[in-house]
């Protein structure tokens, strides 16, 4: 194995996993989830970022990057697939992708929001939102071949949807009070 995957925290917590497995048959599955959303979302992810700022009436969603892509899931889906996996005996020892296999750039995402919430709002980028070159992942996109294959798992919220109720969510001024749309949070 490389260097650079044994470098990050998360990839050594397979590789601990995956070595109990090996050596004392511990059934263990690693699940590597992609970009889940939907309500209760933390507000450093974009999708409650873009939300909020619409919700509290802002006609400019601020941003960082919009070129980047995403593997987006609605969190009722991802439980589903967690699921499965709980059920299948066949998943013990494998590292299986739950995602949809579809991507979306963050700017169709943003457009696909504000189409929702308020269409004569536009998108505006800030150099003060973009990660730096080093962190930014340009391109996510889950291959689920796997997880379909094993368990007949696929995603059933399409992105329209799920964004719909994601913002029915935060369209709540209970649920809205708990995030602030004019801060950026990182």
């Amino acid at each position: 194995m490389e260097d650079r995957f044994l470098k990050n925290k998360t990839n050594k917590v397979f590789i601990i996993a995956e070595s109990f497995y090996k050596s004392f048959d511990l059934p263990v599955v690693i699940a590597r989830l992609f970009n889940t959303y939907g309500p209760r979302q933390s507000a450093r992810a974009v999708i409650p970022t873009i939300i909020t700022q619409l919700l509290n009436g802002s006609k400019e969603v601020r941003l960082g990057s919009i070129h980047p892509t995403r593997d987006l899931n609605y969190v009722q889906d991802v439980c589903k697939g967690i699921i499965a996996l709980a059920k299948s005996d066949k998943v013990i020892g494998k590292v299986i992708n739950i995602g949809s296999g579809r991507e979306v750039s963050i700017e169709d995402l943003a457009k696909l929001i504000i189409k929702q919430i308020n269409p004569d709002a536009a998108i505006v980028t800030e150099d003060i939102r973009r990660r730096p070159d080093k962190s930014e992942v340009e391109r996510l996109v889950c291959d689920n071949s796997l997880m379909k294959e094993i368990t007949g798992w696929e995603p059933e919220t399409s992105l329209k949807e799920g964004l719909l109720k994601t913002i029915e969510w935060f369209n709540n001024e209970e649920n809205l009070k708990r995030y602030k749309g004019d801060i950026y949070n990182i």
